[in-house]
């Protein structure tokens, strides 16, 4: 089945709620914990910050149920990993968002790397010039929980939040699979992200399939390979559209 838009119904009351519940409680502990036990969160770079004498990158940390935390920063393991594997994906999408996927004649658009956290985020608030920030404490978390990933800037909220979904699983593209021909995102995705594979460590055409059988292609970050997340990292299927 052809990609739809995954709806996430994502109330500003719940974001407001999250943002409170740490003003509470960061007067009071060294840090609080975000998100669900079982489930993954994600963080997604846009910049970098200095905080505590680092540079560490910032942006959003999207929860299980796909309420979205911004200004938050990375700090701790592989921050400067995280720092250069997202500048080079948007060196990637510099050089080749706007010429042509060469299977279904469609433009490449825009990828985005993110890294997920399998279960609770240890987060602490802390003011930087004036501006309130969510620091994500990475060294508090087990290595092995860790994982780095990347697909269509508009489409990892959505990745999140399907891998929170009971039903959802991981599975490979065959060489000759009839989605590279697909004249959509789902299409081009399949073949960027195989592109993207041969200019570092990000090998491609993998994908999440949502119980509504709506696909997902990603690619993987080998340099962050959380041993947790194997399934979502090393698929055993290979998708069969017609299934």
């Amino acid at each position: 089945m052809k990609l739809g838009y995954l709806v996430i119904g994502v109330g500003v009351v719940i974001a407001l709620a999250v943002v409170a519940f740490l003003m509470l409680h960061t007067a009071h502990e060294a840090s609080v914990q975000l998100g669900s036990p079982s489930g993954f969160e994600g963080f997604v770079p846009s910049g970098q910050v200095n905080y505590n004498g680092n540079t560490d990158p910032a942006g959003d940390l999207i929860l299980n149920n796909g309420t979205t935390i911004h200004n938050t920063i990375w700090d701790g393991q592989y921050s400067s990993t995280i720092i250069q594997n997202h500048n080079q994906i948007v060196q990637l999408n510099y050089q080749f968002v706007g010429q042509t996927d060469p299977v279904n004649n469609q433009p490449y658009v825009p990828l985005q790397d993110f890294y997920v956290i399998k279960g609770q985020v240890p987060v602490q608030q802390v003011t930087i010039n004036g501006q309130t920030y969510y620091v994500i404490e990475a060294d508090k978390i087990n290595q092995s929980d860790i994982a780095g990933f990347y697909t269509y800037q508009g489409w990892v909220p959505n990745f999140v939040v399907a891998m929170n979904m009971p039903g959802t699983y991981t599975s490979g593209f065959p060489g000759n699979s009839p989605v590279y021909t697909w004249e959509n995102i789902t299409g081009t995705l399949v073949y960027q992200t195989q592109l993207y594979g041969h200019y570092g460590p990000f090998p491609g055409r993998y994908m999440l399939v949502l119980p509504n059988k709506t696909i997902i292609p990603y690619g993987v970050n080998d340099d962050v390979f959380g041993s947790s997340l194997l399934n979502f990292i090393n698929p055993n299927h290979i998708y069969n559209p017609s299934s």
